[in-house]
């Protein structure tokens, strides 16, 4: 049974469900609407499409997570990216390299251990490595102060561009709109209910609202009262000169804080998370980060002594408490649902949170994977697990 009423999708003005935020989460979303009959579907992104977060990341996509849920979401999310071309009909540069997780902490390197038991339970292939076996597979990684590592073949990496691209590309074949350049100034909700969105080319009526928003996700749920405990925090990225490809994986680090891939170009793309980072949308960048992330990088991949570094950009983490995605629909406002608070990891989810999403508004439930752990009720429980396996 739909949550929402038709409306008369001929009047540009009026649509079922209009989604804020142009990233991969409304994109994505607006994809899974459409495939699933509803084409009375809007994306309002006050920029650019994946001018925000989406643009900005590392593009990686794994499925080693330290909770049974996330990695049950994004082992459908591989799914997924593995169908996009077919299904979506763009090319992504989606290449399952595996994600190589290296630890230097032996607290960590327990816990990694309990992670691989309970992923390989769900399914998941993912291998335990020696330092030896690590220096034999990937000879120019050193390897000193190396505890363990992990790896998974079945993750790996996409052009998070492209992906945002091909969605909206779809939703337009099917019917659906995507308006650029469009502000949403405010939510107009009358009685308990969303009636419209009233934005910089004009007002919208709908029946439903959408906030997809990444970094304004809690300025953007203040339009209809209800407080998302979201914080935006910038990270940084650096991209170097392309070499031969070499290297397939993506190789991360919770307890050394890095992460770095190479892309199908040849350049790498590394970064880190910094503890002194105060919340806030900041999107300049500081030689701090570059000496911090070069030099350790470099102990621990020499290769890239002599690189160049060819751009330094930063894009924004829009982090929940616990650092998983905030996901579900207002009990306070009728017809107004959510997908914010990825905390660095929306585009290894989105196609996933994207399909439940679209099925939870069009049937009150989700078919294909379980979302209901991340529904904002989970922060009135006193007990809520972390999600530990964040740069």
């Amino acid at each position: 049974m739909s949550n929402i009423i038709n409306v008369n999708s001929n009047n540009n003005n009026q649509y079922n469900v209009c989604i804020i935020g142009g990233g991969i989460t409304g994109t994505a979303l607006a994809y899974f609407l459409c495939k699933l009959g509803e084409r009375s579907v809007a994306v309002f992104e006050k920029s650019y499409l994946s001018s925000g977060s989406t643009g900005r990341c590392a593009g990686g996509i794994r499925q080693q997570w330290s909770t049974r849920p996330n990695v049950r979401l994004a082992m459908r999310s591989v799914k997924l990216f593995e169908r996009f071309k077919e299904d979506v009909g763009m090319d992504i540069e989606y290449f399952q390299g595996g994600y190589l997780v290296l630890s230097y902490d032996e607290e960590e390197a327990a816990q990694f251990e309990k992670n691989v038991q309970m992923q390989r339970e769900e399914g998941l292939n993912v291998e335990i490595l020696s330092p030896r076996q690590v220096k034999e597979r990937y000879p120019y990684i050193n390897t000193d102060g190396l505890l363990m590592a992990t790896f998974c073949q079945t993750d790996g990496h996409a052009n998070p561009h492209k992906a945002v691209i091909g969605y909206a590309q779809a939703v337009r074949r099917m019917g659906g709109h995507i308006y650029t350049h469009t502000e949403v100034k405010g939510i107009d909700v009358q009685a308990g209910k969303v009636i419209g969105v009233e934005t910089s080319n004009g007002y919208f009526k709908c029946n439903v609202v959408v906030n997809a928003a990444g970094p304004w996700s809690r300025e953007t749920s203040e339009m209809v009262g209800v407080d998302l405990p979201t914080e935006s925090y910038r990270h940084q990225i650096i991209v170097t000169e392309a070499l031969e490809n070499f290297f397939p994986m993506m190789a991360i680090s919770f307890s050394g804080n890095f992460y770095m891939r190479q892309t199908q170009h040849g350049q790498f793309v590394l970064g880190q998370g910094d503890k002194d980072e105060k919340p806030g949308i900041n999107y300049n960048v500081t030689f701090r980060f570059e000496e911090e992330l070069i030099s350790k990088m470099v102990r621990t991949f020499p290769f890239l002594k002599n690189v160049r570094m060819m751009r330094h950009w930063s894009g924004m983490y829009n982090m929940s408490p616990d650092a998983q995605p905030i996901i579900g629909q207002s009990d306070k406002v009728k017809g107004y649902y959510y997908a914010v608070g990825y905390s660095g990891h929306g585009f290894m989810v989105a196609p996933a949170v994207g399909e439940a999403l679209a099925e939870l508004i069009l049937f009150g439930k989700s078919l294909h994977t379980d979302i209901s752990y991340l529904d904002v009720k989970r922060f009135e429980n006193m007990t809520v697990e972390k999600e530990k396996n964040v740069v």
